[in-house]
């Protein structure tokens, strides 16, 4: 596989005020098999944007979905991202479909957040 300089975007955690970093909090709480299927996916961004779907779709104003199908198959996992300045934030995630909309609203206001104090 590519090295860092060969990266297109560097993936980053977006990070609270509070210095919490919720998407890389989430991750630690999987399975190790699970954070690696969520891991390469977002390697696959990192390495060949633009990328689309099956792993990355555009969900407007500059945010992305990330998808990856974790639980042996049986979960869609979706981390929530934007592109800035040549580096793939990860500002929100979300395992399953329940309350999609309100997941995406609030992983626009993180953005909104990650705009401001950038």
């Amino acid at each position: 596989m590519g090295k860092a300089a060969d990266k297109k975007l560097q993936a980053v955690f977006y990070q609270t005020e509070a210095h919490a970093q919720p998407v890389r909090e989430w991750l630690l709480g999987l399975t190790p098999e699970d954070r690696r299927i969520i891991g390469e996916d977002i390697k696959t961004v990192e390495l060949g944007w633009p990328v689309g779907m099956p792993v990355c779709r555009a969900l407007g104003g500059g945010l992305y979905e990330l998808r990856s199908s974790i639980a042996k198959g049986r979960v869609e996992a979706r981390v929530y991202a934007a592109i800035e300045d040549g580096l793939l934030v990860l500002l929100h995630y979300q395992r399953g479909k329940a309350r999609q909309a309100k997941e995406i609203a609030k992983a626009r206001e993180i953005l909104g957040d990650y705009r401001r104090r950038k």
